[in-house]
């Protein structure tokens, strides 16, 4: 069991503690994503690991902390609250703007920064060096929203709800241009394996640009294609568990 700098730290949900469990399994959401969108997902992962669900900066219980608009940053951050957790092997997954953070915070464990991870989850996104040229963080309010709605994986009540759209507007914005600046060179390699999850029509990442993902690991690749779009871990749930079951247990 880590320290008190770890329990006490705003970067993650511990929603279900498996403190027995051979391993830990670190769930990073998307951009605009909360740590309870995988709530149900810490419930039934915990008897394979200690789930630990990412709080980005700027909502939810760090609705008062400034938002963050880096990818670097937030790996950062992550990486140095994640050290005291690194007392078992660690599993990273990541959903869309979440894959590349995650990348990015093995590329720091890698650099010295504490035990490897065994493996990375990347899901919903093109490679780090398969970049687009967006600037939906430029939109106006309601084409930013408009563009959110349309990929799913956020509550419609929330955004039909002015209230609520004053609340997570700022987060959604500062993650959208955390990933549309993020830029990373083909040669960015992490040493553990990485297996991609995908939708079939997905959007934001054509299997080919999912594909690429290989050229950024020494340590083997492969790649899971599910039905479905942008979210499709939401129709697809029960077989992205089994998927990260099947790793936890072997």
């Amino acid at each position: 069991m880590p320290g008190s700098t770890a329990t006490t730290s705003p970067w993650f949900r511990r929603f279900h503690p498996a403190d027995t469990a051979p391993a830990r399994l670190v769930l990073f959401p998307h951009a605009g994503g909360t740590a309870t969108y995988f709530f149900d997902w810490a419930a039934e992962l915990s008897p394979y690991a200690d789930v630990l669900a990412v709080q980005y900066p700027g909502r939810q219980n760090r609705y008062h902390e400034p938002v963050v608009d880096s990818v670097a940053e937030l790996a950062d951050g992550i990486h140095r609250a994640l050290l005291p957790w690194a007392d078992r092997p660690l599993t990273l997954f990541g959903h869309s703007m979440g894959a590349a953070v995650c990348f990015e915070v093995a590329r720091r464990f890698a650099a010295g920064g504490g035990p490897a991870p065994v493996r990375l989850f990347v899901s919903g996104s093109r490679a780090p060096s398969r970049p687009r040229e967006e600037a939906v963080h430029k939109m106006s309010d309601e084409e930013l929203l408009g563009r959110v709605a349309a990929l799913g994986g956020t509550d419609q009540r929330v955004l039909d709800d002015p209230e609520l759209r004053a609340l997570v507007l700022p987060s959604l914005r500062a993650d959208h241009a955390a990933i549309e600046t993020y830029r990373c060179g083909p040669d960015a390699v992490v040493p553990q394996p990485i297996t991609a999850l995908t939708g079939d029509a997905d959007p934001r990442a054509s299997l080919e640009e999912v594909q690429d993902w290989a050229g950024h690991t020494t340590g083997g690749f492969e790649m899971r294609v599910f039905p479905g779009g942008h979210f499709y871990l939401a129709e697809q749930r029960r077989a992205v568990l089994d998927v990260l079951v099947e790793h936890l247990e072997g």
